[in-house]
């Protein structure tokens, strides 16, 4: 079995016929009349969960929400899960939910975090969001590590969250940050193929996509109206040429390839990891090709599985209380236990 297929796995994924279709494993998961049934069964990391304004360095902030055994009136957690939405996602999204409050069931401390500009977070910082902000999100973990000294500390990210919780990993060491297991669902690969998916793909995802940015930039606008004018922005209609305005106009960047490999983890991006750490792909992602996974390295601590279904951080096999990908996360730090 070569590096590329190397499969470790708790129990095998397999849905029911009706859930197999990766369109439907990418979307059902998320559909908005699904929310109040999991803020219901999530109303105990939900009430217990208080927010934390993390002070990440140069100036930034990031907004996380933090749930703890004692807040619950529980024994003290001996360990901590700090989870990752991905892009216009926010520590709200029902999955960071569902699997926040599966964690919290199971004696874990949860924070879930917020990447810049996502969540209730536009008024914090006044540079906008793009995905090559690694150093915030190391320090944002840093911090969070020295504000709960004694617990061991667990990431666990999906698409753009796993993308970015991977890079963390890969610098750890150098931040002086001490990490018990990573976990990344779907991660982003290779930004350029995926682009290139949500370009040429379903329509649905790429309109997705555009309709959420474009409420997300609407926000930064009204909370930074002396710093944007974003009208020749919002006038375009695809992800390609609304991401090349942005970064080169407001990220510094000379160019959208320039950009796009600033936080792509193919290649020797990874090399460094040194924590347990641990990516999970579906073959039939429609959005991050699973082919990519060939090109990421293989330091000795990067555990790849891939899996056959699943779709794009979907994994729901319409159990009650739990999906596929929760008991894997949790069956994954568990293992850093021994």
């Amino acid at each position: 079995m070569s590096p590329a297929d190397e499969v470790v796995m708790a129990e095998e994924f397999r849905p029911p016929a009706w859930l197999s279709n990766p369109h439907v494993q990418s979307i059902f998961p998320s559909l908005p009349f699904r929310r109040p049934g999991v803020e219901w069964r999530c109303r105990k990391l939900i009430r217990a969960s208080q927010p934390l304004l993390l002070e990440c360095g140069d100036g930034v902030r990031l907004l996380a929400h933090h749930a703890s055994q004692e807040m619950l009136g529980r024994r003290p957690a001996s360990r901590l899960a700090v989870l990752l939405h991905g892009w216009e996602g926010s520590a709200e999204s029902l999955y960071i939910l569902s699997l926040g409050q599966f964690l919290l069931d199971r004696g874990f401390d949860v924070i879930r975090l917020n990447l810049r500009d996502h969540g209730e977070s536009h008024h914090l910082n006044p540079e906008i969001f793009h995905s090559c902000r690694i150093a915030e999100v190391v320090g944002a973990v840093k911090r969070i590590q020295d504000l709960n000294p004694g617990l061991g500390l667990n990431l666990a990210g999906f698409s753009l969250g796993g993308n970015f919780f991977l890079r963390v990993a890969a610098r750890a060491r150098d931040a002086g940050i001490e990490l018990e297991r990573v976990v990344a669902g779907c991660p982003v690969l290779d930004p350029e193929a995926t682009l290139v998916r949500l370009e040429t793909g379903w329509a649905l995802y790429r309109e997705y996509f555009v309709w959420k940015w474009h409420r997300s930039l609407r926000k930064k606008q009204a909370a930074w109206p002396q710093l944007y004018d974003l009208g020749e922005w919002q006038a375009l209609d695809n992800l390609t040429d609304m991401t090349d305005h942005l970064v080169r106009r407001y990220g510094g960047f000379p160019s959208l390839q320039e950009y796009l490999q600033g936080y792509a983890v193919v290649g020797d991006a990874l090399r460094s990891i040194a924590h347990p750490t641990r990516i999970i792909s579906a073959a039939d992602d429609p959005i991050i090709p699973a082919e990519d996974l060939g090109r990421v390295a293989r330091p000795g601590a990067l555990t790849v599985t891939r899996t056959t279904f699943g779709g794009h951080c979907g994994y729901f096999d319409a159990r009650r209380g739990s999906t596929w990908i929760e008991r894997e996360v949790y069956a994954t730090l568990m293992s850093a236990t021994g």
